[in-house]
């Protein structure tokens, strides 16, 4: 069952797996881009060299290239030449809250619904098989993981959420479910629980998980899923309302400029 590092090994293997369909170097961009945002690239971190990302990813090397230069243009890498040189992941916390909000406004309310059905899909049924099929181990692992959660900050919170959700999808014993739900983290993480920026929603969650262990435990695949779902809809819920106000900040912004 994973913990911890095991997460954070199998999660850096989803960003440096192969993309799906045509590698576009802005498909690159955003997933190294979403990787250093949700943390699981970190500041100061060396990437793979051009032709290694390239390779990794299945993409041309001008491709990978290209990425990169995206990157550095975001300040999100810094390159360096020489022996010791390389790309290295220059984390910045208000650029990587810009990011986040700017990808925010880009995306529709359509994008977003369709983000929360992917999202619940996947950690519903997740939830659901684990409820058949846990141990009392199992059920302890997700005690010992909830007792365990920074709730201080959003990062922590997401963490929590993030890892107690892996452990859920190991429960149900579908290396599917487990692989899909690291992509989605990878991927989505970032911006799929911007909620937890407020504490009220760190409460939240935090109800949601010791809800989603007493279904567990009492063998209510139902309940498991419900309660999941229902998590993932209120942070998306959140998020569109979010998306309104940052818009209406830009929109002020901009007549005030006048």
């Amino acid at each position: 069952m994973p913990h911890a590092t095991g997460r954070a090994d199998a999660t850096r293997a989803v960003v440096f797996a192969p993309l799906d369909g045509a590698g576009r170097a802005e498909l690159v961009e955003q997933r190294l881009t979403d990787a250093i945002v949700a943390g699981v690239l970190r500041d100061g971190e060396r990437l793979p060299s051009e032709s290694d990302l390239a390779k990794s990813l299945g993409v041309a090397l001008v491709t990978a290239r290209e990425a990169l230069l995206g990157l550095r243009d975001k300040g999100l890498v810094r390159t360096r030449r020489g022996r010791d040189g390389g790309s290295f992941v220059t984390y910045d916390r208000e650029t990587s809250v810009r990011l986040v909000d700017d990808r925010l406004r880009a995306l529709s309310r359509i994008e977003l619904r369709d983000l929360s059905l992917h999202c619940a899909a996947i950690a519903g049924m997740a939830a659901e098989v684990a409820a058949d099929r846990a141990s009392d181990d199992d059920v302890q692992a997700l005690v010992d993981l909830d007792a365990r959660a920074d709730l201080a900050t959003a990062g922590g919170a997401r963490r929590a959420v993030g890892r107690f959700q892996l452990e859920v999808a190991a429960i149900s014993q579908s290396p599917r479910l487990v692989q899909e739900e690291l992509r989605l983290q990878a991927e989505a993480g970032s911006l799929l629980w911007l909620c937890l920026r407020e504490q009220d929603y760190r409460d939240r969650s935090r109800q949601s998980r010791l809800d989603v262990i007493r279904a567990i435990r009492e063998v209510d695949p139902e309940g498991a899923r419900r309660v999941t779902t229902a998590h993932i809809t209120a942070a998306v819920e959140w998020l569109i309302d979010e998306k309104v106000r940052l818009e209406t900040s830009a929109a002020e912004a901009e007549g005030a400029g006048r």
